[in-house]
């Protein structure tokens, strides 16, 4: 049986990272730091020896765009690839494509605050973390995650609250501790699952 290798990895800088805006399902591309980023977190990918034998990515271009960079450093171009909207980011409503300073003004910091750190309390007419979780788990269980047990070594490109998704039931975290997990741009996490899907090793290639 092969390690039930698992890598989750969020996308490189985007422009509206760059730009201090809420992003969500608006579809912005990488600066070229999030460019240097992706390429990098292929590298140190391939400094581990670890290659993949299928891909996930969202509906996205950030993530998609940061796959395939990084499938180019490990010499990985034709690798099967799963594109789909469960691995999306949250959905940020009405905050889309606002800086944040600016909804700030308009909402209070207070209550912005509320809509970017509670669990279930969602932006006007967008996500709560809690509304990404129903989405994407039942991506990862159904499509996802057979696959790994299986042996097929699986790679993710996401994004931060997607993957923070996957990461809660992983980890076995609450939601007071998976609001304060922060997933750098471009730094890939490696899991090896035991045989009942619950988590034999972790490692973060962050540095």
């Amino acid at each position: 049986m092969s390690d039930r290798l698992l890598v989750l990895v969020r996308h490189g800088q985007s422009e509206w990272n760059l730009k201090n805006l809420f992003t969500g399902w608006k579809d912005p591309d990488l600066t070229e730091q999030g460019i240097a980023e992706a390429k990098d977190a292929g590298r140190k990918l391939k400094a581990r020896d670890l290659s993949f034998d299928v891909a996930f990515t969202s509906d996205l271009t950030r993530a998609q765009h940061t796959l395939k960079l990084m499938l180019a450093e490990i010499g990985q171009t034709g690798l099967p690839t799963t594109k789909n909207l469960a691995l999306n980011e949250r959905d940020y409503g009405d905050l889309s494509g606002l800086n944040k300073d600016d909804a700030r003004k308009k909402w209070g910091e207070d209550q912005v605050l509320i809509w970017r750190r509670s669990y279930d309390v969602p932006p006007p007419g967008g996500e709560s973390l809690k509304d990404t979780l129903a989405r994407t788990l039942p991506y990862y269980v159904q499509e996802i995650l057979p696959g790994v047990l299986r042996g097929q070594r699986t790679l993710i490109a996401a994004h931060g609250n997607s993957l923070r998704a996957l990461i809660m039931v992983l980890e076995k975290l609450t939601p007071e501790q998976i609001l304060k997990r922060e997933l750098g741009t471009g730094v890939p996490v490696v899991y090896r699952l035991n045989a009942d899907s619950t988590v034999a090793s972790k490692v973060d290639l962050a540095g």
